[in-house]
């Protein structure tokens, strides 16, 4: 799964980056964005609810309504979400195809065989003005099997959890590292993940990632806050360093022990700043880790890569987040593995 960026018709090429280089710390999680007059602006739609048209051709095991019903509960699943305002609505069937630049929005299946790792797709038009959305279209790949079976089907991946996922980025979210993999030989096995927008998808044949976990929900409401939702949670912010400097890139994750949530974001900035919001007020146990379970270009667009040579680090005492505000300003010092 992986987000990109088309060609606009018409308009200067752009590249998504994950990551925005604000001078302030970033809110709660990876979001994506693109550099506009040479300053970073979030991908977002400023209009809702957001239109998406559907193909009206599906593959084998899965035709047209199977598709757009297994689409219409993924998208029903984000915009439930009480802490976020963004809304959806299926405009119908189309026989255009994702990835034309004509000003839909549209979801359907692309045979391609070549990306034999890539199960979905995402891409964005963007008015290069004011950064602001103004498609995104979404290709399944045909070359896989797939499923709307509500219990799952051996060998197929089922379209709504991966739907789910797709959806998020459609939205304008980045990918989260809350998650957990085995090394092989022909790339990761998902073990366990805390998001749905972890960047690899579990086996063919699961269904267990179809609900929004606290990082999903965290996301979603930073970018498109309901009214109140900032006054009713609150922060925990501060900076990662390594040898007395800033390390960019470490993922920083908030543990709630009494409700056992996880939600966690990036030191976004050469100063290793860090900031997470959405989170429910009372303390927090936090740590450091290096992005050691997924692919580094899966959340970063950057020549130099992220330092990973840090062992996982604790703050070192509970951080208390208050309601509507900030825990004020941590560091937490890593050392070399």
């Amino acid at each position: 799964m992986r987000a990109g960026m088309r060609r606009p018709s018409l308009c200067v090429v752009l590249t998504v980056v994950l990551v925005i280089a604000q001078a302030a710390p970033a809110r709660a999680y990876l979001k994506l964005g693109v550099p506009v007059n040479g300053k970073p602006i979030e991908l977002m739609w400023k209009e809702t609810p957001v239109r998406y048209y559907v193909t009206d051709h599906g593959v084998p095991n899965v035709d047209p309504n199977q598709f757009q019903g297994a689409l219409s509960r993924a998208f029903a699943k984000w915009q439930a979400v009480p802490t976020a305002s963004i809304t959806y609505q299926f405009a119908g069937f189309t026989g255009g195809m994702p990835g034309e630049d004509d000003g839909w929005s549209t979801i359907g299946f692309l045979d391609e065989p070549d990306l034999d790792r890539v199960l979905a797709s995402t891409s964005f038009l963007v008015d290069v003005a004011t950064g602001e959305l103004l498609e995104s279209d979404i290709f399944f790949n045909a070359a896989f099997q797939w499923s709307t079976v509500a219990s799952g089907q051996a060998e197929h991946f089922d379209l709504e959890t991966i739907a789910l996922h797709e959806i998020g980025h459609l939205s304008g979210l980045g990918h989260s590292a809350l998650g957990e993999t085995t090394l092989l030989e022909a790339g990761r096995r998902v073990t366990a993940t805390e998001a749905v927008m972890f960047p690899i998808a579990f086996p063919a044949g699961t269904t267990s990632n179809r609900t929004l976990q606290p990082d999903d929900i965290a996301g979603i409401s930073d970018i498109y806050p309901d009214a109140g939702v900032n006054e009713k949670t609150g922060s925990v912010s501060g900076t990662v360093t390594k040898n007395g400097v800033g390390l960019f890139g470490s993922h920083v994750v908030a543990f709630n022990p009494t409700t056992g949530t996880l939600i966690g974001n990036f030191a976004l900035t050469e100063s290793g700043a860090f900031s997470i919001a959405g989170l429910s007020p009372g303390a927090y146990v936090i740590r450091a880790e290096p992005l050691d379970d997924a692919d580094v270009d899966s959340f970063f667009d950057r020549e130099v890569p992220p330092d990973l040579d840090f062992r996982v680090t604790f703050y070192k005492k509970l951080v208390v987040v208050p309601r509507g505000g900030d825990s004020g300003s941590i560091q937490i010092t890593v050392v070399k593995k």
